[in-house]
C-alpha cells in the first residue's frame, strides 16, 4: 500500500467494484436495477423476469421466459438429504436462519458444479424451497412438494400455508422479492463476490453470503417495526406511544437509513404494494393504521432530530407487507434470502467474468521487534 492510500474503517468509501446490476444515490432516494427505476420494475415484473433481467442484461423474450420459469419449476424438489438435515434442525429448535445457512451447503447435491447457470437455477429454486419446508417442518407438519405449474412466488407462498394464494398476495410478494433482490455492494453481496473470486463454486459463495446476512447488522429484524404498530393499536395513540420511546432514547424502529437520506425508494414501492393487497385481500385497518403511525414518526423524528431528515425505510413495509401474506417474523429475513439469492448469483457472476481475486491490504498497529523468553522463564 503506498503512502498516499489511507485507512478507510469497513471500506467506508471505498469502490471495489463496477457494476451494471444496480445503483444507490442515497441523497435522491433512488435505486436503479439493471438500468429500471425500481418503481417501474418491481410493480411489474415477475419474480423471473427480474433474474433474467439480472443474469442477462436484458428482459426475456417470451419463449426465453417460459423456459426460465420451466427450469427452475424442475429444480425446487430438495434431495432426501437436505430434507433429513432440515428435519434435525427443527428437532433441535435452529433459527430459519441457521438452518437456511446450513441447508444452503447442500444445494449441489447431484449437480456438476462446473455448469454455472444450472448450478443457479438450482441455488434459486430450492433457497425458496428449503424455507417454506423449514417453516412447515417446525410446526409439525410435513413439508409441502412444490407444483411445478406455479410461478416462483405463487408456489413459496403454496409450499408455505398449503393453499393457494390469491393473485393480490402473489403479486405482493412478486413485488417484495423484486424489490429487495439487489442493492449495491451491501455486505452479503460483498461476501459473495470475494469468496467467488477465488475460483471456488457458486454454492460456497451464497452459504457466506447468507452467513453474512444473518448478522443484525446487516439482515436487520424488520419485525420490530411491526411490534411498534400493534403496540400503539389505535391512531389516537401514536403520538403518545412515539414521543415516550423518544423521551426514553429508543430508536423508531423502520426509520432512518445508512444510505439514504430521504424516504427509502424500496418503502415506497412496498408501501404502494401493502395498499393494493391490502385492499385486495386483507386488513385495511391495519394497513390504514400503519400509515398514521409512519406519518406521526416521521413528523415526531424531525422535531426531535431536526437536520436529520429521518425518513421510513424498507423495514417499515416489508414488516407490514410480509405480515400481511401471514409470515411469522423470523421468517421475514429468510424470505428477503430468497429474492436477495438472485442478486447475489448475478454479482458472483460478473466477479467469475472480471477474474480479479479481492485481495485488500491490512495496516498492522501490533508491537515490533519483540524478544523470545523461554518457557521456563515466563
Amino acid at each position: 500500500m503506498s503512502p498516499n492510500n489511507g485507512y478507510a474503517p469497513g471500506l467506508e468509501g471505498v469502490v471495489a467494484a463496477e457494476t451494471e446490476l444496480s445503483h444507490v444515490d442515497g441523497l435522491k432516494g433512488e435505486l436503479i436495477i439493471a438500468g429500471f427505476p425500481l418503481a417501474r420494475l418491481a410493480a411489474n415484473a415477475t419474480f423471473e423476469e427480474t433474474v433474467f433481467l439480472l443474469w442477462n442484461g436484458r428482459l426475456p423474450t417470451q419463449p426465453e421466459l417460459a423456459n426460465l420459469k420451466q427450469a427452475l419449476a424442475a429444480l425446487r424438489p430438495l434431495p432426501p438429504a437436505t430434507l433429513n438435515l432440515l428435519r434435525e434442525a427443527a428437532e433441535a429448535r435452529t433459527t430459519p436462519m441457521d438452518a437456511l445457512r446450513m441447508a444452503a451447503a447442500t444445494l449441489d447435491l447431484g449437480l456438476d458444479t462446473t455448469d454455472h447457470q444450472t448450478t443457479a437455477k438450482t441455488i434459486v429454486a430450492r433457497v425458496a424451497t428449503i424455507v417454506a419446508s423449514y417453516h412447515r417442518l417446525r410446526q409439525g407438519a410435513e413439508p409441502i412438494a412444490p407444483d411445478p405449474a406455479l410461478g416462483h412466488a405463487a408456489n413459496f407462498l403454496t409450499m408455505l400455508t398449503g393453499e393457494p394464494p390469491s393473485d393480490a398476495r402473489v403479486r405482493g410478494l412478486e413485488t417484495y422479492l423484486n424489490t429487495v433482490v439487489d442493492h449495491s455492494l451491501n455486505a452479503s453481496t460483498f461476501a459473495a463476490r470475494v469468496i467467488v473470486a477465488t475460483q471456488t463454486d457458486l454454492v460456497s459463495a451464497i452459504v457466506g453470503a447468507i452467513g453474512a446476512l444473518k448478522g443484525p447488522l446487516h439482515g436487520g429484524a424488520p419485525g420490530p417495526a411491526l411490534e411498534t404498530v400493534f403496540e400503539i393499536g389505535t391512531a389516537d395513540r401514536a403520538e403518545t406511544v412515539l414521543q415516550a420511546k423518544l423521551d426514553a432514547g429508543e430508536r423508531l424502529m423502520g426509520f432512518g437509513h445508512r444510505v439514504y437520506k430521504v424516504r427509502d425508494p424500496r418503502a415506497e414501492v412496498l408501501g404502494a404494494a401493502a395498499e393494493q393487497m391490502f385492499l385486495a385481500d386483507g386488513d385495511m385497518g391495519l394497513y390504514e393504521l400503519a400509515k398514521s403511525v409512519e406519518a406521526t414518526a416521521v413528523r415526531l423524528l424531525a422535531k426531535h432530530k431536526p437536520g436529520r431528515n429521518l425518513q421510513t425505510n424498507v423495514e417499515f413495509y416489508t414488516a407490514l407487507l410480509l405480515h400481511g401474506l401471514g409470515l411469522p417474523t423470523d421468517l421475514f429475513t429468510p424470505t428477503f434470502a430468497v429474492g436477495r439469492t438472485a442478486g447475489w448469483l448475478a454479482h458472483c457472476f460478473e466477479q467469475m467474468k472480471y477474474g480479479r481475486l479481492i485481495r485488500p491490504q491490512s495496516r498492522y498497529t501490533g508491537v515490533m521487534d519483540r524478544e523470545w523468553t523461554p518457557l521456563a522463564k515466563r
